[in-house]
């Protein structure tokens, strides 16, 4: 019996839309491998129709910004009963909007570092909290538009509210955390492995060192006490239920161990539509518990449905 027609959605219109052409195009390849019938859906205004058209069993949700993982293309989903891989509607609008999923995993007893949010517009020449702190669009990924600002700088950048911006005129201005790099999945309700990311060429875990050869180092699994990789691990599988989040996803967090090892640990997102090449961190965790990328591939694809 052949096995289902995959709808690999990706490309897209949004500022991450080579980050989804460099997620789709292996998984679409991977899917194709298992035997499935895949068709490539460069996703544009008209996706709707394409997708009534072509009426396939799944949609493989490829897509990464806003449209992809905002909960608009799962709202189309829905409507069009077509069923879809990842987090539902509510889910993704909320993992989405950074200030309001950290109220959600706030209330569930995830630690969170102190923010604000605010109109770009207000944080001009006086820091809005004391530096240093991060300088985030509210519902942008792959670090677009995050700005550091340090101790020894004497007001914010000036191009949060000038008009080279392009990243929404809401800001959430938080507190900087110091320390490592560490990430993990979530896969079925179940955490996978942890993973500590080291930028190779700049400061902090930014689009170049998420996707540039060599920008970064993943170390899988992480070196860190068992206590501490527990803790993220649980942390992980909490942000995960707390925010609704289905199949797939991955947390990202903080560990400042410099002055003990319990140290500081801070949660600071949950990704819906983690990256997707065979090398990007949420695979490589799948792969580290013993699953080939065709079998993540085809797991991501038996658990979709509609109602997420």
């Amino acid at each position: 019996m052949s096995k289902k027609h995959v709808a690999v959605l990706m490309g897209g219109f949004s500022s991450e839309r080579p980050v989804s052409l460099a997620s789709g195009t292996p998984c679409a390849a991977a899917l194709e491998e298992e035997g499935y019938r895949v068709t490539r859906v460069d996703v544009s205004r008209n996706v709707a129709s394409v997708l009534q058209e072509l009426r396939p069993d799944v949609a493989f949700n490829a897509l990464h910004g806003p449209f992809g993982e905002d909960g608009t293309i799962q709202g189309v989903l829905e409507y069009l009963e077509i069923p879809y891989t990842h987090s539902g509607v509510l889910a993704s609008a909320l993992a989405m909007d950074k200030v309001q999923a950290k109220k959600v995993a706030a209330a569930a007893g995830i630690p969170v570092a102190f923010s604000r949010s605010m109109s770009r517009f207000e944080v001009g020449n006086i820091h809005p909290i004391e530096p240093p702190y991060v300088v985030k669009p509210v519902r942008e990924g792959s670090s677009f538009g995050v700005v550091i600002v340090k101790e020894d700088q004497s007001h914010p950048p000036q191009v949060i509210g000038s008009s080279d911006w392009r990243y929404g005129d809401t800001v959430m201005v938080e507190k900087y955390v110091a320390g490592r790099e560490l990430t993990c999945g979530v896969m079925d309700g179940k955490a996978l492995a942890v993973t500590e990311i080291i930028a190779k060429a700049n400061t902090f875990y930014d689009y170049d060192s998420k996707y540039a050869a060599g920008g970064s180092a993943h170390i899988i699994p992480a070196q860190i006490s068992p206590k501490i990789y527990q803790k993220i691990q649980e942390l992980a599988v909490k942000a995960h239920e707390a925010i609704g989040c289905r199949g797939v996803s991955r947390s990202d967090f903080r560990y400042d161990d410099r002055f003990s090892e319990d140290g500081e640990l801070i949660w600071m997102e949950i990704n819906t539509q983690p990256g997707m090449t065979p090398t990007s961190l949420l695979p490589e965790m799948a792969i580290q518990s013993g699953l080939t990328f065709g079998e993540f591939v085809s797991w991501i694809v038996e658990d979709a449905s509609c109602s997420r």
